[in-house]
Formats: structure tokens, sequence, C-alpha cells
């Protein structure tokens, strides 16, 4: 079930800073108390394949989503021990030694079960009369995009051998503050600076005929 437009879950959980700070987040109070929009971005394990490439993406794009107001979060249910020792693991050995912002460490899973994002199904097993879990129990590529009311404006999910365009979610917070500060609308393939539209038939016909 999808979650655009709801609150973020109000829940709190373990995270550590690039220095090893061990820290409590709360996705939805970094939001609200900031005054800022979130990326919330979950990949499935550290120490793996894609998910470096991708911590090194929203690394060198932070910039761009500082200058918009966003906090950038990254999420796995790996431990805080396991973040760090990947923190300081060099980038030329699969590391992600110069990632400066937070990752969460959702060991209990609390966040990404109220997000259903798991790679897991319960399974009744006749012969132990046990409810067993199939899958690989980690998340999926999950992304969120948050307002500053706590509001997930956009969510999308991955497959575990799919990389994300970084690119795309600095066009989706465009698209979305031009919303916010203009009450226009955004058409498809919008970007930053190009003409958006009235809410109506007649500025629909007009921009078609316009393009």
């Amino acid at each position: 079930m999808s979650l655009v437009g709801k609150k973020f879950p109000n829940i709190t959980v373990d995270a550590i800073s690039e220095m090893g700070d061990n820290l409590r987040i709360n996705v939805l109070e970094e939001a609200t108390a900031n005054n800022k929009k979130v990326l919330l971005f979950w990949y499935p394990k550290d120490f793996t394949f894609v998910c470096p490439t991708e911590l090194h993406a929203f690394q060198a794009a932070l910039g761009e989503f500082e200058k918009r107001n966003t906090i950038v979060i990254g999420a796995s249910c790996d431990t805080n021990e396991v973040h760090f020792a990947w923190l300081n693991t060099p980038k030329n050995n699969g590391g992600i030694e110069g990632v400066t912002y937070p990752l969460l460490a959702d060991t209990t899973r609390n966040l990404s079960k109220a997000l259903d994002i798991l790679d897991a199904e319960e399974v009744y097993d006749e012969v132990s009369n046990d409810i067993l879990l199939e899958g690989s129990n980690v998340t999926f590529r999950a992304t969120y995009l948050i307002d500053e009311t706590g509001k997930i404006f956009h969510e999308s999910v991955n497959d575990m051998p799919l990389g994300r365009n970084v690119n795309e979610y600095i066009r989706l917070i465009d698209a979305y503050t031009h919303v916010q500060t203009k009450g226009e609308v955004c058409p498809a393939n919008w970007e930053a600076g190009k003409e958006a539209m009235s809410a109506d038939r007649l500025s629909t016909a007009e921009y078609l005929s316009a393009n």
C-alpha cells in the first residue's frame, strides 16, 4: 500500500554518524523540527556491490540537496558497528569512506516493517508447526521524499540489482518545491526553469499546443 500523501511513521531508529557517534534518529522529527525536506534511501546490505556506488552517488550530490533545504539519510538493517567498519573502508576497496550523512541501523526492522519494504514473507511450516520467514529479510532499494510537515510526497522501490538515478530525486524535489511556492503543477519531464501549468483544462491545452 502506498504511503504517498501520508505522514512518515513516527519511529525512532538507531543510527551512526561519519565519526562513529551512536545516534537515535526519528525521520519525521528531522523534517518537522528542522523545517527541512528529507531524502531517506534504503539499501540491502553493507559491504555489497551496487550499494557503495549509490552511497557515493548521494554523497557526490549532497551539496545539491543541501541547496534545496534537504537532509539526506541512508538506511539498512545492518548494525552501527558494521556501518562504521564500512565507513572506514577506502573507496578503492569497496568501502564508503568519505560519506558524511548519517546511516540508520534498523536492526529491529521496526521502521522497515512499517514501510513494508523487507524482502521477507511469513510461511507456515506444517512439519514444525512454526511460522518461518522466506526471503533475505533485508530491504529493497526504497526511497522516500518527505516534506517539511512530515508528509511523504514520493516513494519508489527498486529490486536489489537496480541502482538509483540520484538526479531524478533532485528533479522531484525541485518540482515539489515549485508546486509549494508557485501553486502550479509540473508536467511530464519538467525540470527547474521550465514552464509549468495551472491545474485547469485551459492551461493543459495551452501547454500541449506549445509543446
